[in-house]
């Protein structure tokens, strides 16, 4: 070509098998399932090649197709149906096909059936358009029914949750969020009333996720019950009845978001919808622990996930991209940039994979007391340090792009966007410092999470892992000593003000002594000093953020108040 059509044009990054090329994950997998790798390598090389491929493929072409809501038929009857994009009907297949909530239930692995889980889940959700919001909601559904002793709803929804065939499999939604009461769900309005043996409710549902799941469990006050949360009671509700049509639901709106555009969130009216109790009349915001633990899980590992993916396409871009004389995997600053990404995504790899392997070992009944209490404290911190990484990571990735990073049509602006909702959903990072702060008292302070640590420091020999765990066992010495100079009723402000500072740097100082417990396995068994690498970075730029400002001057700042 020649003449004023010839110009530059630069190669786009590729993504190629997501198993193969994910380093820190496959020898995660390898010390996780040891000489049984085998035997479950094919499924995640499987899910690696259509995430890098098909999948990836899909998600760029599909780019501008986002669900619609038609309210009206032609003949006027209200049918309020939602077109999903052509992406989402593909993951729904692929999803059911993979087992990706069914391989955790069914126990073929025992405890290292939820690793076999969520390995694939990790590899899926970057290249799905977020179809891992339904699949969240499904597995905390059929985890809170079938904690709940409700035999006729399990018998009734728990087998269609969990079925491999895509034509069988159900989804579920949760709604809970409210516009009066958004993340305090005690001031919901819904209003639950009894007829006849079954319950209608009548309300107003904010903000509902997956909105064309087949079923939903929600939140709504029995009539006389009283104010506040302890008034509520967990309802089962199924979208629609045996003619097809919607069970007492208007969707007023799809929501116009910042991401999760493919997500078909909507705002919803139910007017006399039959429900079914979950359980009892009240403590329902109890009843639903059960499901927060399993959706919290599935956020934490969706936030790694991706991280990973604007790791792994901003390294293949920097092979790619020539500037000022040479490509960009030469140039040292960029280099330094990629290292501090990938240093923060194996530490949160390693912290988020140790919930799930504590998710599967209770399940099977073999987590001791402490690790029970540790499980408890670890489900709100590693949600909340991973979603706020993850945020932060993508934003980093878009930055190595330079000005193609902005660009719509690369996918780029996409993966930060959907990132930006990670610290929201299932709590933001307030809300669940908050919940730390709750978890720590139930518990009787961090000593879970200090002998975590401590195990992690007595496995480290090489000389970079031993600094490494050394700092994160005195970092956290340092949060024992913070948190229990503030435990008295006199102190719960100045304890509430640093929550949010006490659960980053704790989320940062395990997620550190993981990673370098592992990093010495690796060494000792493949002479892999990559994670080593990872740990002694994230060592060296120091974690610490723990100060305690005056009340008073925060407020000032804050409100923007006088002196």
């Amino acid at each position: 070509m020649s003449g004023p059509d010839r110009f530059f044009s630069q190669e786009p990054p590729r993504l190629g098998n997501q198993y193969r090329e994910d380093r820190a994950f496959r020898s995660l997998m390898s010390r996780r399932f040891g000489e049984r790798l085998r035997d479950v390598e094919p499924l995640f090389r499987d899910m690696g090649e259509l995430a890098g491929d098909e999948l990836y493929r899909l998600q760029l072409e599909d780019r501008l197709n986002e669900p619609v809501l038609t309210r009206w038929d032609a003949w006027g009857n209200r049918i309020d149906q939602i077109e999903l994009s052509p992406l989402w009907r593909r993951a729904a297949t692929i999803a059911a096909e993979f087992g990706l909530v069914a391989e955790g239930y069914e126990n073929r692995w025992g405890p290292l059936s939820r690793s076999l889980q969520f390995g694939p889940v990790y590899l899926f959700h970057p290249s799905s358009d977020v179809y891992t919001c339904p699949l969240a909601m499904t597995d905390g559904a059929a985890r809170t029914l079938m904690d709940s002793g409700n035999r006729s709803l399990v018998e009734r929804a728990v087998g269609r949750l969990l079925h491999r065939d895509p034509a069988q499999a159900w989804t579920s939604g949760q709604w809970m969020t409210e516009a009066a009461g958004g993340s305090d769900v005690g001031h919901s309005e819904t209003v639950a009333t009894s007829q006849q043996g079954h319950w209608r409710l009548s309300g107003r549902k904010w903000f509902t996720s997956a909105v064309t799941s087949e079923m939903a469990l929600t939140l709504a006050r029995p009539e006389g019950n009283p104010s506040g949360s302890r008034g509520l009671a967990l309802f089962y509700v199924e979208t629609r009845d045996e003619s097809g049509a919607l069970n007492g639901i208007r969707v007023c709106r799809l929501k116009d978001k910042l991401g999760t555009r493919k997500v078909p969130t909507a705002e919803l009216i139910l007017e006399d919808t039959v429900a079914h109790l979950v359980k009892g009349t009240s403590g329902g915001v109890g009843d639903i622990v059960p499901m927060l633990q399993m959706t919290r899980t599935w956020n934490s590992v969706c936030a790694v996930a991706s991280m990973r993916r604007a790791v792994a396409l901003a390294r293949d871009y920097a092979r790619r991209r020539h500037a000022f004389g040479r490509l960009l995997a030469e140039q040292p600053l960029h280099l330094d940039t990629l290292a501090d990404m990938q240093g923060e995504t194996e530490a949160c790899l390693h912290l988020c994979f140790h919930l799930v392997d504590l998710l599967g070992r209770r399940e099977c009944g073999e987590l001791s007391e402490l690790a029970e209490q540790e499980f408890r404290l670890l489900t709100s911190l590693t949600k909340l340090t991973t979603g706020r990484i993850a945020a932060l990571c993508s934003r980093e990735g878009i930055e190595a792009f330079g000005g193609a990073g902005y660009v719509e049509d690369t996918g780029l602006p996409a993966l930060f966007r959907d990132s930006q909702v990670l610290p929201i959903w299932e709590g933001t990072t307030n809300v669940l410092s908050l919940d730390l702060l709750r978890a720590l008292a139930d518990v009787g302070g961090l000593e879970p999470l200090s002998a975590l640590v401590r195990r992690c420091r007595a496995a480290c020999s090489d000389p970079r892992l031993v600094e490494a765990t050394v700092l994160a066992e005195s970092t956290v010495r340092r949060l024992v000593e913070w948190y229990e100079q503030r435990t008295a009723p006199a102190e719960r402000d100045a304890l509430e003000a640093g929550a949010r500072r006490l659960a980053l740097t704790l989320g940062r100082a395990v997620a550190l002594a993981l990673l370098s417990e592992h990093a010495q396995w690796a060494i000792e068994t493949r002479g892999d000093h990559r994670s080593a690498d990872a740990a002694s970075r994230l060592a060296a730029k120091g974690f610490g953020r723990l100060f305690d400002p005056p009340l008073t001057s925060t407020r000032r700042l804050a409100m923007d108040e006088e002196s």
